[in-house]
């Protein structure tokens, strides 16, 4: 099989993500911006199962080190599959929001998907697939972190109409929004915030990366051969739009 670039692929989803892909038996880019640590340590156990892996430095809101990126020679060789994984989160409401936090944002969330795949676009593979990690408040909105949620619709708007612009090519690309899932994002919670999150969620406990990952393992598999343009909702029926 090809290979996979995941951005942000060092920790959480990106990092279940990776290892997913590398079980599905894809070589494996990932890129982090500050957590090296992380990073190659999931490196270094996919390469303990014999997996060919690497993984590179790119600030997702720097366009200059995104199309670094680009001239990776493994990149130069071609991309089965691209996910768009990265991503920031401040807390900040929609009355309190400053411009500043807004641009770096979705310099970031937004921008930086976009511009990752205007620089990979050229070594797409006819038949790749595009998955961008999106996020249920970007459809519902937050009432503590608008920027996230405006960044995170940016994106799902923007993905959907790539879809619509190259689905006569063969390129797929579909968007995952998560709900509540284990991550750094949440983990900070205190006990009781941690229940109170519970409570509200239908299936009565948050998800785990894995979770998501098996979704992005569906849709770049053959059995999603027909999806394209669509957004998947893995929320435990927290939202239901």
């Amino acid at each position: 099989m090809g290979l996979a670039v995941i951005t942000g692929g060092g920790r959480g989803i990106g990092a279940a993500i990776s290892r997913r892909l590398a079980k599905d038996g894809h070589r494996i880019l990932l890129t982090y911006n500050t957590d090296s640590q992380s990073a190659e340590s999931v490196i270094s156990d996919l390469r303990k199962e014999n997996v060919d892996c690497v993984a590179t430095k790119v600030d997702c809101g720097n366009t200059d080190e995104i199309f670094i990126l680009a001239d990776h020679p493994w990149v130069k060789e071609g991309v089965e599959i691209l996910v768009l994984n990265h991503g920031m989160y401040q807390r900040s409401s929609a009355k309190d929001l400053t411009l500043e936090e807004l641009n770096t944002t979705m310099d970031v969330n937004f921008r930086g998907s976009v511009a990752i795949y205007t620089a990979l676009s050229s070594h797409l593979n006819p038949s790749a697939k595009i998955v961008a990690i999106g996020s249920q408040l970007g459809i519902k909105g937050s009432p503590h972190g608008a920027h996230y949620a405006a960044s995170k619709g940016a994106l799902h708007a923007w993905a959907r109409s790539l879809a619509s612009n190259v689905a006569d090519t063969g390129l797929r690309v579909n968007v995952i929004a998560p709900g509540a899932i284990d991550t750094d994002i949440i983990g900070n919670d205190t006990k009781e915030k941690r229940k109170e999150r519970e409570i509200e969620i239908p299936m009565r406990r948050v998800g785990n990366p894995e979770e998501i990952a098996s979704v992005v393992s569906f849709l770049t598999s053959e059995d999603s051969s027909y999806i394209t343009g669509a957004i998947i909702h893995v929320n435990g029926g927290l939202y239901l739009p």
